[in-house]
């Protein structure tokens, strides 16, 4: 049988008395070490038997923080890598070392923060230790992002005339698999200005505080300290309502004085974003939810990075499932290939600041040029949209250069809206309304259809295979618009016929219909297994031969093993009756094919 353990395993699971106890058996607490150094000691044990990574409950949060400075012979390195033993290849390093520097150009004086995003290695081992895996299934599938780490960057540039290059210039960057961008962003501005007075054993206290979090379940409100500081959030689920910010009430506890309360963990302030385009936003959301080709040229990573990140939350809930890099360098890995001339641009959309990308990309077919986005409740002059030839250099005006025209018409309501004066915060509230409402009144009718292709329960036999999904017709889907399309819940007309079309061409329906289908099966495999429940096992076994038996029992305790891992929509009970029916049919054979059927019980 598959063990149960507890779920209070790993993160969040060393508290203040754990740590006592190691000091008394004499283990040295951890210290920072250059970046390759390995420690000795990868496990510990926690004094209740089980041997955890150390840093069990900083791993559900970070895989790792990093300092990168800037050495005059070596350029950007990786100066320090914090827990020591965090595994990163030296692919993985060189990304870092460039993403977490502005270009050059940019003249970022002061502090700037920013987010890039970058593909993990292949061949990276999850950690068996990390419980995210099992929260994972509760997030929001844009929440899911497994192949990907994101860099969470506070730089500092400041001028210091005893250096030799005249500037002090050094990143501190969280390196996560976490989408959490607002609340990383709030990490860092509690941490990285004293970090930058105080040096590394601030950083290290600072660890040791996101050690003894609780891990980020889904659905749960928490309470995160750190230095002195504490953080209420509540992490996204799937079950969540769109559109409804279930916001971490301001409720101060006696023991816990909360100093910041997030409304949100993932969300950017979308009316910054789309401030100097929002004449232009329903034509961006039709360039995302048909992943075409998109670059955003920015005066800094900042601008870029959010404007990126703001793009692909448009079509929110509905998951971007192209790659996409808040911000992208000419160094980085994947350069050559997102920038050859030998073949169609690739579905992505990438944020850029260096001025040699105006003449790399000028053959892509989207590109929005973008000056310093202006302070909350400003609206700046609106830019246009302008011929891709008239874009010759990032010096070029601000514009969203395409020759793309939308199949929606221009819905003037929203526009008039967001002309008014409001604080930007009710803004971003009516942009990201009408943006998630345009996208429920494309998606519904597919729901709507895809829902259709599943078999009727009548149809699921407990001694049959589970009954397979019916495929997906393009043209049978399209005759069930016009009676059913986004006209009964969106006011905007257009030619809606097209824009599906097109959509069902896109690496975005590819993966929304995958997940999908994935969902349907899981959940026709859970019914088969309830109608087996709900079956006279042991009267069948009676007209049926042992071999026949034994061959039920293997193959119930395979379903068994495949609910489990993966983690089918059963109910627990259902769960618990087909155990207790194997368990009743291995008392009715002979004791030798008990002992055999026994033995081959599942760990």
């Amino acid at each position: 049988m598959a063990l149960r353990g507890p779920l209070g395993l790993g993160p969040g699971s060393r508290g203040p008395l754990d740590e006592a106890e190691a000091a008394s058996e004499g283990r040295e607490t951890p210290t920072l070490v250059a970046a390759g150094a390995v420690r000795e000691d990868d496990e510990e044990d926690d004094g209740r038997g089980r041997g955890l990574l150390r840093w069990d409950g900083f791993s559900a949060w970070l895989h790792c923080v990093c300092v990168v400075g800037f050495d005059l012979e070596l350029g950007q390195a990786v100066e320090v890598i914090y827990p020591q033993h965090s595994k990163l290849t030296d692919k993985e390093k060189t990304n870092i070392c460039y993403l977490s520097f502005p270009d050059s150009n940019s003249g970022c004086l002061g502090d700037t923060q920013f987010c890039f995003r970058f593909r993990q290695s292949s061949g990276r081992r999850v950690s068996l230790h990390c419980l995210l895996d099992q929260f994972e299934k509760d997030l929001p599938v844009y929440l899911k992002d497994p192949a990907y780490f994101y860099g969470y960057v506070y730089f500092r540039q400041v001028r210091d005339k005893t250096l030799k290059r005249g500037y002090f210039q050094k990143s501190l960057v969280l390196i996560s698999k976490l989408p959490y961008i607002h609340f990383f962003h709030t990490v860092l501005k509690q941490i990285a200005p004293e970090y930058f007075e105080k040096s590394e054993p601030y950083l290290e206290a600072a660890c040791n505080d996101v050690d003894r979090w609780p891990a980020p379940v889904p659905g749960k409100t928490l309470y995160l300290p750190i230095m002195g500081v504490v953080m209420k959030v509540r992490i996204p689920t799937c079950h969540d309502k769109p559109g409804t910010t279930q916001i971490a009430q301001l409720t101060q506890q006696a023991d816990t004085p909360i100093s910041v309360v997030l409304p949100t963990v993932h969300e950017v302030d979308l009316f910054r974003c789309f401030c100097p385009v929002f004449l232009h936003s329903q034509m961006l959301w039709e360039l995302v939810l048909l992943g075409e080709p998109l670059v955003v040229m920015a005066p800094s990573p900042s601008e870029s990075s959010e404007t990126v990140l703001a793009l692909v939350n448009c079509i929110s809930p509905l998951k971007y499932f192209s790659d996409f890099r808040p911000y992208f360098t000419i160094h980085d890995s994947e350069f050559k290939e997102y920038t050859t001339r030998t073949q169609a641009p690739p579905s992505v959309i990438l944020g850029v600041t260096n001025p040699f990308f105006a003449k790399t990309l000028q053959h892509w077919p989207h590109i929005i040029r973008i000056g310093d986005l202006k302070p909350a409740g400003e609206i700046p002059k609106q830019v246009k949209v302008k011929k891709l030839k008239n874009l010759k250099t990032l010096d070029s005006k601000p514009g969203v250069y395409t020759s793309y025209k939308p199949y929606l018409n221009r819905d003037e309501e929203i526009i008039k809206q967001l002309q008014k004066k409001r604080p930007s915060e009710a803004q971003s509230v009516i942009l990201r309304r009408y943006f998630l409402e345009l996208t429920q009144s494309f998606i519904i009718p597919l729901e709507r259809y895809v829902a259709s292709l599943m078999p009727l329960q009548k149809s699921i036999s407990p001694w049959k295979s589970p009954p397979q999904l019916r495929q997906f017709l393009p043209e049978e889907f399209m005759k069930t618009l016009e009676k059913t399309g986004p006209q009964l819940t969106s006011r905007i007309k257009g030619d809606w016929i097209g824009l599906y079309r097109h959509f069902l061409k896109s690496p975005n329906f590819d993966g929304w219909f995958k997940t999908r289908r994935k969902e349907m099966t899981q959940k026709l495999e859970a019914l088969h297994l309830e109608a087996l429940c709900n079956e006279d096992l042991l009267l069948w076994i009676q007209k049926h031969t042992e071999v026949e038996t034994v061959d039920l029992v293997l193959k119930l305790k395979n379903k068994l093993l495949q609910a489990d891992r993966e983690r089918l929509p059963v109910k627990a009970d259902t769960m618990e009756k087909l155990r207790t029916h194997i368990d009743a049919i291995i008392l009715a054979l002979p004791e030798d094919l008990q002992g055999i059927l026994l033995k081959t019980g599942m760990t």
